[in-house]
């Protein structure tokens, strides 16, 4: 039997590297269409709680993962000679950018050299770490045809980008719909079928890896530039004494040529604040400068520093310095209902706040601890004489579950709502960006 008909049949073994918020959620999902899957990563603790089928992902439903773990669809291990097993490999891995904000590829540059050592013939590599155009041909390609295989005969490779939205109640892995591109006819075929056999979503196929790597990257381009947008007009509508909510909300009702997106203390997320600099670095290396997306992203990265001078400036109309007063942040993580700190605004709200000699403590009932310089700090509960020894309140997410804000609003003396959390409250004490 091919590699084509083992996936086809779904009795080909599915090897998953990385087991995070793409990689898990990826494995589930193929083993709940029958595939048998292993999962691969560094961190024990992953491996453990995969293997007693523990959840520690939002987005995985827990009785199933302890159900496929029970019955043997779905382990993991530290061990990746194990590839060997394995007829198809999905590379989840982390694409961060260093300080000088150029790509860090070094994870998938490992996790493409462990693979290739451990490749056989009819093997199917996909890789779904977002990253600029031209990896998958550029970086993981050679290191195949260095062992002697031949892409698109003995060995498959294809590029298919990860879309996952923590919290998304609509759209989750199964449902989202795909985007393929192989390095060959054959290559795209085999992914293809792949997706097929695991999603109930159509699956669209591209000419080849960098029209899939790219399609990736303007889709979140796309939303960089949009929620830079909304910062400034948020920004200019402050000063002008209109409410950019309002605006929004209005503007929106317009049934076409017109996307609402909302101002806030930031963009947060592994995908948003990180991937239009994959594109920038890329396109320096063809000699062009991308002049808007690289404004997009000084508009958002100047969001915490605006919030804290929005805020300065309230308490300074109280006639109270920043330095010395007692802020509690409203929520840390980087959107609503979900317990994920990657990028989040608020941490950085945070630092500048403390740089600033402010008392800084924060609730939020999706991330009971955050470390921080090494130190794990609790979340403090909401509590009305607790609240009132606040100098303010900063909502900087928006969850809309498990938070009380009628009584954050009766008993705060100022709450700088920059989620519009608060909606259409007209209380003197609440402030919006």
């Amino acid at each position: 039997m091919d590699l084509f008909e083992k996936i086809h049949s779904r009795s080909a073994h599915i090897g998953v590297i990385g087991l995070g918020y793409v990689g898990l959620p990826l494995a589930v999902e193929k083993a709940k269409a029958g595939f048998t899957v292993l999962g691969f990563d560094i961190q024990p603790d992953k491996v453990d709680k995969v293997n007693r089928g523990e959840n520690y992902i939002g987005d995985v439903v827990p009785e199933e993962l302890n159900h496929l773990a029970s019955e043997g669809k779905l382990s993991a291990t530290a061990d990746f000679s194990r590839i060997a097993e394995c007829d198809v490999i999905a590379i989840c891995v982390p694409t961060p950018l260093d300080h000088f904000k150029q790509p860090d590829l070094s994870y998938v540059r490992e996790s493409a050299r462990i693979v290739a050592n451990n490749a056989h013939r009819e093997m199917l590599v996909v890789l779904e770490s977002t990253t600029y155009p031209g990896t998958t041909e550029e970086i993981l390609k050679p290191l195949f045809e260095k062992k002697g295989f031949t892409i698109g005969k003995d060995l498959f490779l294809a590029f298919s980008p990860e879309r996952v939205d923590p919290g998304n109640l609509r759209f989750k892995t199964k449902n989202t719909p795909k985007v393929v591109g192989g390095c060959t006819d054959m290559c795209t075929r085999h992914a293809k079928e792949l997706y097929e056999a695991v999603l109930d979503a159509p699956v669209f196929t591209v000419s080849s890896p960098k029209e899939a790597e790219m399609t990736k990257i303007l889709e979140n381009t796309f939303r960089i530039v949009n929620c830079a947008l909304a910062n400034e007009m948020a920004m200019i509508c402050e000063k002008l004494g209109i409410n950019v909510w309002e605006v929004i909300a209005a503007a929106a009702t317009k049934p076409f040529g017109f996307v609402p997106f909302y101002p806030g203390p930031g963009v947060g997320g592994h995908c948003i604040p990180l991937d239009p600099y994959y594109l920038t670095y890329k396109a320096r290396v063809v000699n062009y400068h991308t002049r808007l997306i690289e404004m997009a992203g000084d508009i958002n990265d100047e969001m915490p520093a605006y919030v804290v001078r929005r805020l300065q400036d309230l308490l300074n109309d109280r006639e109270k310095p920043l330095k010395g007063s007692r802020i509690l942040l409203l929520g840390v993580a980087y959107k609503g209902d979900i317990e994920d700190l990657r990028e989040s605004p608020a941490l950085r709200v945070w630092n500048k706040l403390e740089a600033k000699g402010a008392e800084v403590l924060y609730h939020d009932p999706y991330c009971p601890i955050v470390k921080r310089q090494g130190i794990n700090v609790p979340s403090v509960a909401l509590e009305p004489e607790f609240l009132s020894t606040c100098d303010a309140v900063v909502i900087t997410t928006a969850h809309t579950k498990n938070v009380d804000y009628d009584l954050v609003r009766k008993h705060a003396s100022l709450i700088f709502d920059t989620k519009n959390v608060m909606g259409g409250t007209r209380s003197p004490n609440v402030i919006k960006l």
